[in-house]
């Protein structure tokens, strides 16, 4: 009967039609069926879980060892438990076309995920789990159980973040490898999708789970301008100051998983994206967005976090860095006394130590580079001089001057 409810048929036979009406009266039996074993299982890896958490208590290392195994041995089976029944259930309802939208955009997902498995594994590994667990967890908010959920949400909490984590782990290594500019776009986006994926899913779990925990104190204001982008359609400004924040906010959260080095790239992107669109932009108010945009992104790359930098690459650059950071702390001085002043001060030494970097590839950067020139005659910083002549041995010598 399973082999024929899966033909395709043009014409409705009579047994066509008994057949189908038969598998679809099966379907519910069999999520009632693995309904049931996923609950099963997931006590048993609720109760697991709390013995793990606690392991670190435990004085013999043979108790720890044979606790931790016990818990990844029963995770996994209620992971496989959650596995079977979407190959069991959900498929055949999408098959059958009884399923409602939610089973076949899971279903969906699922393949998406499944594609992953010959060319990044890693990738596939931690996303597969993640997505079992978000099935669940959805299962389990629906119960309405206090109790069941509040357990719950603390082994879901705890590895998400382990998975969040690897995946970050794994994109920052794929970024050392040779890839091309496009190829280096995507991992830029996946890792600005899964910092994304664990501050909106995972994040408020952990703050609610932990309220006096000073991390979670330290970047609530962090969280809350995220939390401003989480409604409305975004352009590409939006996005990119988004992602900013994001970054901000792993420092913090993902100081291990994203090392400095990463995210050093990460704001470079940022960067580079931020002065395309002000070049771009035709409409004054959008570029002018746009380069507000631009000084506060290079606050944040060139004081915030270069400034935690502890080794450097080249002595060289260490020591104009500390020149920089000299200037800007006089600066600095100014923002009680005179605030105009100090935005303005702040603005001309951002633009011309930005200048400096951009000088290095004139051909790619020659539109933001003229950009910069004209803010900073604005500014008072430097003079608007045409292309003039003088006189050299006698003969007069047409000279363009830079601004």
């Amino acid at each position: 009967m399973e082999e024929r409810s899966l033909r395709v048929y043009q014409d409705k036979t009579f047994f066509s039609k008994i057949t189908n009406t038969i598998t679809k009266l099966l379907i519910p039996t069999k999520i009632g069926i693995n309904g049931m074993l996923i609950s099963i299982k997931r006590n048993n890896a609720l109760k697991a879980y709390e013995a793990y958490i606690q392991s670190d208590k435990l004085e013999e290392q043979g108790k720890k060892e044979a606790v931790v195994q016990k818990f990844e041995d029963v995770y996994a089976l209620y992971l496989e438990s959650i596995d079977k029944y979407i190959l069991d259930s959900i498929y055949k309802k999408v098959k059958n076309e009884t399923a409602n939208e939610f089973e076949r955009n899971a279903l969906s997902q699922y393949y998406s995920i499944v594609h992953l498995k010959e060319a990044e594994y890693l990738e596939y590994k931690y996303k597969k789990q993640m997505y079992l667990l978000d099935l669940d967890y959805e299962t389990v908010e629906n119960t309405n159980k206090e109790q069941l959920i509040e357990k719950y949400n603390k082994l879901y909490a705890g590895q998400m973040e382990s998975l969040y984590k690897g995946l970050l782990k794994h994109y920052s290594i794929k970024l050392a490898d040779n890839l091309t500019p496009n190829a280096k776009d995507e991992v830029y986006h996946k890792i600005f999708n899964t910092i994304e994926g664990y501050i909106e899913k995972i994040l408020p779990l952990k703050m609610k789970q932990n309220p006096e925990d000073k991390l979670y104190k330290d970047i609530l204001d962090e969280y809350q301008n995220f939390e401003k982008f989480e409604v409305g359609k975004l352009d590409q400004n939006d996005t990119i100051e988004k992602n900013m924040i994001l970054l901000a906010l792993s420092r913090k959260l993902f100081t291990h998983s994203l090392p400095l080095i990463v995210a050093e790239q990460c704001y470079e992107k940022l960067l580079d994206d931020t002065r395309s669109l002000i070049v771009d932009t035709k409409v004054s108010r959008k570029q002018e967005k746009a380069y507000s945009l631009l000084i506060n992104l290079i606050e944040e790359y060139d004081i915030k976090l270069l400034g935690t930098k502890i080794y450097w690459d080249k002595p060289a650059e260490r020591e104009k860095y500390k020149k920089f950071w000299d200037e800007f702390q006089k600066i600095n001085k100014l923002k009680d006394k005179n605030y105009m002043k100090y935005v303005d001060e702040k603005q001309i030494l951002f633009l011309k130590n930005d200048l400096k970097k951009l000088r290095t590839n004139e051909n790619k950067y020659y539109k933001i580079i003229n950009f910069y020139c004209q803010k900073l005659v604005e500014l008072g910083a430097m003079r608007n001089l045409k292309n003039s002549y003088s006189e050299v041995g006698g003969k007069y010598i047409k000279r363009k001057v830079k601004v």
